[in-house]
């Protein structure tokens, strides 16, 4: 797929605060949209800074203030390895994400040991600004998605669809619910996420861009995207229910059995029959 001239332009900036860090700095990976050239008028800069010993917070916005970034500021869980610093170059907003390589090498291997977190597909889609090779190992290693971590992912994703009553779901529908209908649904399809992107041994991204993303998968429910977004917009929540629970069984369906997705699909499909009978 060509880049967009966005992500063009947004790269070309990265480059320049990446050319901007010190000698000491070994590994600087554009991440994001950028990095898979799909960046529009507003996509930020996502960018990975991996050092040789870890550094303090205070040190990271010295840094990130040299490379021309204004308007300094952080964010998430402090005092934790991970140091974030945000802010804005040429009017663009960026996030530099700071990483000792210890800290890095132990986050690729997290990765290996069930990290749900999105770090997989952020290295293995990242583009190296400056490079001491490894970036290059760590897709490598990323190449290859394991069986057992598939299906640990998948049993783990159907955990929560069934041990309880299928008509439980019913109190999701009573008037003044829409929180709890909500939160319910986008667990949901979370997980039905989670899932399909296990089956297809990809590393599973953001859910931004989701329709863009899993129009790829070869093992997927049809209309994801598209019957997910019309869940959690539908204005009956009987109909949003039916929706997502039908998209969550199709889903197992298409799982290797185990025990947690050989007792979802029948949950789920006493599930439908109760909701189909209001």
């Amino acid at each position: 797929m060509t880049a967009t001239a966005r992500s063009a332009q947004l790269r070309a900036i990265a480059q320049r605060v990446a050319d901007a860090l010190p000698a000491s700095v070994e590994e600087v990976v554009v991440t994001g949209s950028v990095s898979r050239g799909v960046a529009d008028e507003v996509s930020d800069i996502e960018m990975l800074v991996v050092t040789e010993d870890q550094l303090e917070l205070d040190e990271c916005f010295s840094l990130a203030a040299a490379c021309g970034l204004t308007d300094l500021g952080t964010w998430g869980q402090q005092g934790v390895p991970t140091k974030r610093v945000s802010g804005y170059r040429d009017g663009v907003p960026i996030e530099l994400i700071w990483w000792s390589r210890a800290h890095a090498e132990a986050a690729v291997d997290a990765i290996f040991a069930g990290d749900a977190s999105a770090s997989a597909d952020a290295l293995a889609n990242g583009i190296a600004l400056r490079t001491s090779g490894l970036l290059a190992q760590w897709q490598e290693r990323l190449r290859h998605y394991p069986d057992e971590l598939a299906a640990a992912r998948i049993e783990e994703a159907a955990l929560t669809w069934g041990g309880f009553a299928p008509a439980g779901l019913l109190t999701l529908i009573r008037p003044g619910e829409r929180l709890a209908l909500v939160e319910r649904l986008v667990d949901d399809a979370s997980r039905v996420v989670r899932i399909v992107f296990a089956l297809n041994r990809v590393w599973q991204p953001t859910q931004k861009r989701l329709a863009d993303r899993a129009a790829t998968l070869t093992h997927k429910p049809e209309r994801l995207a598209e019957r997910i977004e019309e869940a959690l917009t539908e204005p009956d929540p009987r109909r949003a229910v039916i929706v997502m629970t039908a998209l969550q069984a199709e889903t197992a369906a298409l799982a290797p059995d185990g025990p947690n997705i050989v007792r979802a699909r029948k949950w789920l499909s006493d599930a439908l029959k109760i909701l189909a009978q209001g």
